[in-house]
Protein backbone atom coordinates (compact mmCIF):
# COMPACT_ATOMS: atom_id res chain seq x y z
CA UNK A 1 0.00 0.00 0.00
CA UNK A 2 2.17 3.47 -0.65
CA UNK A 3 0.69 7.01 -0.39
CA UNK A 4 3.08 8.43 -2.91
CA UNK A 5 4.65 10.02 -0.08
CA UNK A 6 8.63 10.33 0.70
CA UNK A 7 8.42 8.93 3.86
CA UNK A 8 5.28 6.57 5.81
CA UNK A 9 6.46 7.71 9.10
CA UNK A 10 8.04 10.99 10.50
CA UNK A 11 8.78 11.21 14.91
CA UNK A 12 9.36 14.01 16.57
CA UNK A 13 10.84 13.78 19.75
CA UNK A 14 13.65 13.69 22.53
CA UNK A 15 16.49 12.26 21.52
CA UNK A 16 18.38 10.55 24.38
CA UNK A 17 21.28 7.95 24.84
CA UNK A 18 20.14 5.35 27.37
CA UNK A 19 22.37 3.99 29.85
CA UNK A 20 21.16 0.59 31.32
CA UNK A 21 22.50 -0.86 34.20
CA UNK A 22 21.00 -4.26 36.61
CA UNK A 23 20.32 -3.10 39.79
CA UNK A 24 18.63 -4.70 42.93
CA UNK A 25 15.31 -3.16 44.25
CA UNK A 26 18.02 -1.79 47.24
CA UNK A 27 19.70 0.61 44.66
CA UNK A 28 16.59 2.34 43.81
CA UNK A 29 15.83 2.86 47.57
CA UNK A 30 19.54 3.87 48.44
CA UNK A 31 19.82 6.41 45.39
CA UNK A 32 16.57 8.20 46.49
CA UNK A 33 14.90 6.41 42.82
CA UNK A 34 11.35 5.74 42.31
CA UNK A 35 10.14 2.63 41.05
CA UNK A 36 8.59 2.41 37.72
CA UNK A 37 8.59 5.81 36.29
CA UNK A 38 10.28 8.51 34.18
CA UNK A 39 11.88 10.98 36.43
CA UNK A 40 13.43 14.26 34.56
CA UNK A 41 17.04 15.30 36.25
CA UNK A 42 19.45 17.31 35.79
CA UNK A 43 23.31 17.51 34.61
CA UNK A 44 24.64 17.42 38.11
CA UNK A 45 22.29 14.43 39.25
CA UNK A 46 22.76 12.78 35.95
CA UNK A 47 26.77 12.11 36.99
CA UNK A 48 26.01 11.73 40.79
CA UNK A 49 23.88 8.34 39.70
CA UNK A 50 26.12 7.54 36.76
CA UNK A 51 28.80 7.41 39.13
CA UNK A 52 26.70 5.14 41.54
CA UNK A 53 25.56 2.47 38.78
CA UNK A 54 28.36 0.34 38.23
CA UNK A 55 28.97 -1.26 34.53
CA UNK A 56 26.42 0.10 32.15
CA UNK A 57 25.47 -0.46 28.66
CA UNK A 58 25.06 2.71 26.61
CA UNK A 59 22.41 2.35 23.52
CA UNK A 60 20.77 5.12 21.53
CA UNK A 61 17.11 5.32 22.73
CA UNK A 62 14.41 8.00 23.10
CA UNK A 63 11.10 6.99 23.13
CA UNK A 64 9.89 8.49 19.68
CA UNK A 65 13.40 7.53 18.48
CA UNK A 66 12.80 4.17 19.68
CA UNK A 67 9.33 3.63 17.28
CA UNK A 68 10.71 5.02 14.41
CA UNK A 69 13.90 2.84 14.65
CA UNK A 70 11.78 -0.08 14.66
CA UNK A 71 9.73 1.10 11.55
CA UNK A 72 13.41 1.29 10.04
CA UNK A 73 14.25 -2.46 10.60
CA UNK A 74 10.78 -3.13 9.28
CA UNK A 75 12.08 -1.55 5.93
CA UNK A 76 9.29 1.57 6.07
CA UNK A 77 10.04 4.90 4.89
CA UNK A 78 10.84 6.71 8.15
CA UNK A 79 12.69 10.13 9.18
CA UNK A 80 13.14 11.44 12.73
CA UNK A 81 13.46 15.04 14.27
CA UNK A 82 15.23 15.13 17.71
CA UNK A 83 17.94 17.16 18.97
CA UNK A 84 21.24 16.14 19.77
CA UNK A 85 24.90 18.15 20.08
CA UNK A 86 28.16 17.42 18.32
CA UNK A 87 29.72 15.80 20.71
CA UNK A 88 30.34 11.94 21.54
CA UNK A 89 27.15 10.48 22.45
CA UNK A 90 24.92 12.79 19.97
CA UNK A 91 27.56 10.92 17.79
CA UNK A 92 26.21 7.77 18.57
CA UNK A 93 23.08 8.49 18.47
CA UNK A 94 23.19 10.00 14.88
CA UNK A 95 25.01 6.67 13.58
CA UNK A 96 22.70 4.21 15.52
CA UNK A 97 19.62 5.76 13.78
CA UNK A 98 21.05 6.45 10.54
CA UNK A 99 22.43 2.60 9.87
CA UNK A 100 18.79 1.48 10.49
CA UNK A 101 18.02 3.36 7.05
CA UNK A 102 16.03 6.27 9.03
CA UNK A 103 16.39 9.71 7.54
CA UNK A 104 17.98 12.00 10.58
CA UNK A 105 19.09 15.39 9.61
CA UNK A 106 18.01 17.96 12.48
CA UNK A 107 20.80 20.48 13.17
CA UNK A 108 23.41 19.49 15.84
CA UNK A 109 23.55 21.97 18.87
CA UNK A 110 27.37 23.16 18.20
CA UNK A 111 30.30 21.47 20.21
CA UNK A 112 31.78 25.13 20.89
CA UNK A 113 28.65 26.31 22.58
CA UNK A 114 28.91 25.98 26.50
CA UNK A 115 25.63 24.39 28.37
CA UNK A 116 23.51 21.39 27.83
CA UNK A 117 25.10 18.11 26.17
CA UNK A 118 23.31 15.64 24.78
CA UNK A 119 20.58 14.03 26.46
CA UNK A 120 20.68 10.80 28.32
CA UNK A 121 18.34 8.35 30.54
CA UNK A 122 19.44 6.36 32.96
CA UNK A 123 17.63 3.09 33.06
CA UNK A 124 17.90 1.14 36.41
CA UNK A 125 16.35 -2.56 35.68
CA UNK A 126 15.49 -4.83 38.27
CA UNK A 127 15.42 -8.31 38.46
CA UNK A 128 11.29 -8.04 37.75
CA UNK A 129 12.37 -6.57 34.64
CA UNK A 130 10.85 -3.18 35.64
CA UNK A 131 12.86 -0.21 34.45
CA UNK A 132 12.80 2.83 36.66
CA UNK A 133 13.94 6.25 34.52
CA UNK A 134 15.90 8.75 35.15
CA UNK A 135 16.11 11.52 32.19
CA UNK A 136 18.40 14.50 31.70
CA UNK A 137 17.10 15.91 28.35
CA UNK A 138 20.06 18.38 27.57
CA UNK A 139 19.87 19.68 24.35
CA UNK A 140 17.10 17.75 23.19
CA UNK A 141 14.88 19.55 25.44
CA UNK A 142 15.59 22.62 23.05
CA UNK A 143 13.95 21.69 20.07
CA UNK A 144 12.39 24.61 18.42
CA UNK A 145 10.27 25.39 15.29
CA UNK A 146 13.58 26.25 13.55
CA UNK A 147 13.97 22.50 13.83
CA UNK A 148 10.81 21.61 11.72
CA UNK A 149 11.29 21.11 8.16
CA UNK A 150 7.74 21.97 6.69
CA UNK A 151 8.31 19.98 3.46
CA UNK A 152 9.39 16.78 5.72
CA UNK A 153 6.38 17.25 7.24
CA UNK A 154 4.29 17.53 4.37
CA UNK A 155 5.73 14.78 3.23
CA UNK A 156 4.49 12.32 5.91
CA UNK A 157 1.89 9.61 5.86
CA UNK A 158 2.00 9.76 9.28
CA UNK A 159 4.06 12.18 11.59
CA UNK A 160 4.26 10.35 15.62
CA UNK A 161 4.59 12.66 18.48
CA UNK A 162 6.10 11.95 21.81
CA UNK A 163 4.38 13.15 24.91
CA UNK A 164 7.25 13.70 26.56
CA UNK A 165 8.26 16.20 24.34
CA UNK A 166 6.03 18.40 25.25
CA UNK A 167 8.49 19.34 28.64
CA UNK A 168 10.71 21.65 26.45
CA UNK A 169 9.92 25.54 26.24
CA UNK A 170 9.21 25.60 22.42
CA UNK A 171 7.89 22.38 22.04
CA UNK A 172 4.23 23.46 21.61
CA UNK A 173 5.20 25.57 18.67
CA UNK A 174 7.46 23.08 17.21
CA UNK A 175 4.51 20.30 17.31
CA UNK A 176 1.88 23.18 16.03
CA UNK A 177 4.00 24.01 13.21
CA UNK A 178 4.48 20.16 12.36
CA UNK A 179 1.32 18.85 12.84
CA UNK A 180 -0.40 22.00 10.06
CA UNK A 181 2.93 20.79 7.93
CA UNK A 182 1.43 17.43 7.73
CA UNK A 183 -2.25 18.39 7.72
CA UNK A 184 -2.31 20.46 5.03
CA UNK A 185 -0.57 18.72 2.80
CA UNK A 186 -3.32 15.07 3.67
CA UNK A 187 -1.23 13.74 6.51
CA UNK A 188 -2.56 12.47 9.73
CA UNK A 189 -1.12 12.77 13.22
CA UNK A 190 -0.63 10.13 15.77
CA UNK A 191 0.75 10.61 19.68
CA UNK A 192 1.78 8.91 22.36
CA UNK A 193 1.00 10.23 26.06
CA UNK A 194 4.67 8.76 27.09
CA UNK A 195 3.90 8.85 30.83
CA UNK A 196 1.06 9.41 33.35
CA UNK A 197 3.18 12.13 35.09
CA UNK A 198 3.28 13.68 31.95
CA UNK A 199 -0.20 13.27 30.88
CA UNK A 200 -0.83 15.25 34.31
CA UNK A 201 1.31 18.20 33.24
CA UNK A 202 0.12 18.35 30.20
CA UNK A 203 -3.74 17.31 30.45
CA UNK A 204 -5.41 19.96 28.93
CA UNK A 205 -3.12 19.98 25.73
CA UNK A 206 -3.62 16.76 25.27
CA UNK A 207 -6.80 16.84 24.90
CA UNK A 208 -7.13 19.60 23.31
CA UNK A 209 -4.99 17.78 20.49
CA UNK A 210 -7.59 14.82 20.84
CA UNK A 211 -10.41 16.83 20.00
CA UNK A 212 -9.10 18.59 17.06
CA UNK A 213 -5.22 16.97 15.62
CA UNK A 214 -5.39 13.38 16.11
CA UNK A 215 -6.27 10.59 13.66
CA UNK A 216 -4.60 7.88 16.49
CA UNK A 217 -3.95 8.33 20.14
CA UNK A 218 -1.66 5.83 22.14
CA UNK A 219 -1.69 4.78 25.54
CA UNK A 220 -1.16 2.54 28.30
CA UNK A 221 -3.68 1.71 30.57
CA UNK A 222 -2.53 4.34 33.22
CA UNK A 223 -1.78 6.90 30.66
CA UNK A 224 -5.56 6.56 29.36
CA UNK A 225 -6.64 6.60 33.04
CA UNK A 226 -4.55 9.88 33.82
CA UNK A 227 -5.57 11.06 30.53
CA UNK A 228 -9.90 10.98 31.10
CA UNK A 229 -9.32 11.05 35.03
CA UNK A 230 -11.91 7.81 35.39
CA UNK A 231 -11.97 5.79 37.83
CA UNK A 232 -11.36 2.44 35.85
CA UNK A 233 -10.12 1.34 32.78
CA UNK A 234 -13.37 0.22 31.39
CA UNK A 235 -14.86 4.00 31.71
CA UNK A 236 -11.32 5.12 29.95
CA UNK A 237 -11.86 2.35 26.98
CA UNK A 238 -15.61 3.80 26.89
CA UNK A 239 -14.33 7.64 26.98
CA UNK A 240 -12.17 6.58 23.61
CA UNK A 241 -14.66 4.96 21.81
CA UNK A 242 -16.36 8.26 21.78
CA UNK A 243 -14.09 11.00 21.47
CA UNK A 244 -10.95 9.19 19.54
CA UNK A 245 -11.24 8.05 16.05
CA UNK A 246 -7.81 5.34 16.33
CA UNK A 247 -6.73 4.58 19.91
CA UNK A 248 -4.39 1.45 20.96
CA UNK A 249 -4.28 0.84 24.34
CA UNK A 250 -1.30 -1.31 25.68
CA UNK A 251 -2.73 -3.45 28.99
CA UNK A 252 0.84 -5.00 29.49
CA UNK A 253 0.26 -8.91 29.58
CA UNK A 254 -3.11 -8.36 28.59
CA UNK A 255 -2.18 -7.19 25.27
CA UNK A 256 -3.72 -4.42 23.82
CA UNK A 257 -6.86 -3.19 23.23
CA UNK A 258 -7.93 -1.29 19.76
CA UNK A 259 -10.61 1.37 19.11
CA UNK A 260 -11.51 2.68 15.86
CA UNK A 261 -14.98 4.98 15.16
CA UNK A 262 -16.39 3.69 18.04
CA UNK A 263 -15.74 -0.53 18.12
CA UNK A 264 -13.14 -2.09 19.61
CA UNK A 265 -10.96 -5.07 19.41
CA UNK A 266 -8.28 -7.15 21.15
CA UNK A 267 -5.23 -8.24 20.62
CA UNK A 268 -3.25 -10.80 23.16
CA UNK A 269 0.65 -9.84 23.88
CA UNK A 270 2.89 -12.35 22.26
CA UNK A 271 4.52 -14.86 24.33
CA UNK A 272 7.65 -13.85 25.12
CA UNK A 273 9.73 -13.78 28.45
CA UNK A 274 9.95 -10.36 30.34
CA UNK A 275 13.77 -9.34 30.63
CA UNK A 276 13.29 -5.33 30.28
CA UNK A 277 10.31 -3.25 29.74
CA UNK A 278 12.43 -0.45 28.40
CA UNK A 279 10.41 0.27 25.03
CA UNK A 280 7.68 -2.03 24.73
CA UNK A 281 5.70 0.58 24.09
CA UNK A 282 7.31 2.30 21.84
CA UNK A 283 8.04 -0.86 19.41
CA UNK A 284 4.47 -1.64 20.16
CA UNK A 285 3.95 1.58 18.42
CA UNK A 286 6.13 0.72 15.35
CA UNK A 287 4.34 -2.48 14.95
CA UNK A 288 1.08 -1.11 15.02
CA UNK A 289 2.18 1.71 12.41
CA UNK A 290 4.33 -0.69 10.21
CA UNK A 291 0.47 -2.47 9.94
CA UNK A 292 -1.23 0.63 9.07
CA UNK A 293 1.01 1.70 6.58
CA UNK A 294 0.48 -1.90 4.89
CA UNK A 295 -2.96 -1.46 4.69
CA UNK A 296 -3.28 -4.08 7.60
CA UNK A 297 -6.96 -4.28 9.70
CA UNK A 298 -7.00 -3.05 13.27
CA UNK A 299 -6.91 -6.60 15.14
CA UNK A 300 -3.65 -7.30 12.80
CA UNK A 301 -2.04 -3.94 13.54
CA UNK A 302 -2.30 -4.57 17.65
CA UNK A 303 -1.24 -8.18 17.12
CA UNK A 304 1.90 -6.48 15.22
CA UNK A 305 2.29 -4.29 17.46
CA UNK A 306 1.86 -6.70 20.27
CA UNK A 307 4.84 -8.93 18.96
CA UNK A 308 7.02 -6.23 18.42
CA UNK A 309 6.47 -5.08 22.04
CA UNK A 310 7.44 -8.76 22.95
CA UNK A 311 10.84 -8.73 21.34
CA UNK A 312 11.64 -5.49 23.44
CA UNK A 313 10.88 -6.72 26.52
CA UNK A 314 12.87 -10.15 25.80
CA UNK A 315 16.11 -8.39 26.54
CA UNK A 316 17.95 -5.68 27.69
CA UNK A 317 17.42 -2.07 26.09
CA UNK A 318 14.91 -0.83 23.74
CA UNK A 319 15.88 -1.13 20.44
CA UNK A 320 15.29 -4.78 18.70
CA UNK A 321 17.89 -7.25 18.78
CA UNK A 322 16.10 -9.79 16.50
CA UNK A 323 15.25 -8.98 13.03
CA UNK A 324 11.88 -7.77 13.08
CA UNK A 325 10.65 -8.96 9.44
CA UNK A 326 11.46 -12.67 10.51
CA UNK A 327 10.01 -12.53 13.83
CA UNK A 328 7.16 -10.96 11.94
CA UNK A 329 7.01 -14.39 9.63
CA UNK A 330 7.54 -16.55 12.44
CA UNK A 331 3.97 -15.01 13.93
CA UNK A 332 2.38 -15.66 10.49
CA UNK A 333 2.37 -11.76 9.45
CA UNK A 334 4.47 -11.05 7.09
CA UNK A 335 4.32 -8.02 4.86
Amino acid sequence: MTSGKTYDVVGVGNAIVDVLARVPDSFLENAGVEKGIMQLIDADRAVELYGMMGPAREISGGSAANTIAGLGMLGDKAAYVGKVKDDQLGAIFAHDIRALGVTYETPLAPKSVEGDETGRCMVLVTPDGERSMNTYLGVSNHLSPDDIDEEMMAQASWIYLEGYRHDGPDSLAAFSKAVKAAKNAGGKVALTLSDPFCVDRHRDEFLRMCREELDLLFANEHEIVALFQTATLEDALDRAKEELPMAAVTVGPAGVYVIQNGRMVHAPAAPMSRVDATGAGDLFAAGFLHGLVKGRNMLTCGTMGCVAAGEAISHIGARPEEDLKDLFARFGLNG
